[in-house]
Order: structure tokens, then C-alpha cells, then sequence
């Protein structure tokens, strides 16, 4: 992979950007990407090695602060495919949201999403600018 600025097409995912640097290295930790989340211009995309803890997997910054906001997920609302556009939420998590969800009602806050299984103090700090329950 060639760490640098790139300029993608509109609706282009991670797993684009990914490719356009080359591709990952041996030594990556695809699992800690979601590939299927779609670009936002100011992403930084940043890749851990297997077995690095520290860091954020991605940055989003919007200059305009109701930019930032439209772009929010519910979490109260979303479906399983937009929730597999937050960073960190796979198949597996996106699933046991709704269960959540169906099980305990609506979220009262954003940081209920901690009792979900699998979303621990990490996934949170990667989510929380990026998540809403309005």
C-alpha cells in the first residue's frame, strides 16, 4: 500500500481507495476495516497491522458543521447496510444492533450502543461523531 491523497469517483467505498493504494500488505489488519463503507471527502483511511490496538481505523472531518450533521446514522433507524457504513460495523454487529433494537427498544442514548455484543469502549470512540438517535 502507498500511503497518500487520491481522488475517487463519487460513491467509490474503502475497498476502492484500498485499491487505488495498491492494495493492503501482508501484515494489515483487513478486519478492522469495513471495505464497504463509502467515501466522504477528508477521510483519512488509516490501515493498523495485525495485532495493533492503537489508533482509529477512520477519520471523517467536514468543515461545515450541518454538513457533519446530515451525514450522521441513526442508530434508532438504520437498516443493517447503512449501519455497515459506520467504521468498525461488519455483518455480524450491524445484525446484533437491530437486535438489540428488537429486543430492548430505541436507543436513549448513544452510548447504550455499548450493550450491544460486540461493541466495546474502542468501537464507541471510533463511532460517536458519527452516530445519532434523532
Amino acid at each position: 500500500m502507498t500511503p497518500g491523497v487520491y481522488t475517487l469517483p463519487t460513491e467509490s467505498r474503502v475497498l476502492d481507495a484500498i485499491q487505488q493504494a495498491g492494495g493492503l500488505l501482508p501484515t494489515a489488519e483487513e478486519k478492522a476495516l469495513n471495505l464497504a463503507a463509502k467515501l466522504v471527502d477528508e477521510m483519512v483511511i488509516y490501515v493498523p497491522a495485525i495485532g495493533e490496538t492503537d489508533g482509529p481505523v477512520l477519520h471523517m472531518s467536514s468543515p461545515a458543521s450541518n454538513e457533519s450533521q446530515s451525514s450522521l446514522v441513526n442508530i434508532n433507524t438504520a437498516d443493517e447496510t447503512t449501519l455497515m457504513t459506520l467504521s468498525g460495523i461488519g455483518p455480524s454487529k450491524a445484525k446484533a444492533i437491530l437486535t438489540y433494537r428488537e429486543e430492548k427498544g430505541l436507543f436513549q442514548s448513544i452510548e447504550e450502543i455499548k450493550d450491544v455484543t460486540g461493541i466495546g469502549d474502542q468501537t464507541f470512540e471510533n463511532l460517536k461523531d458519527f452516530i445519532s438517535i434523532k
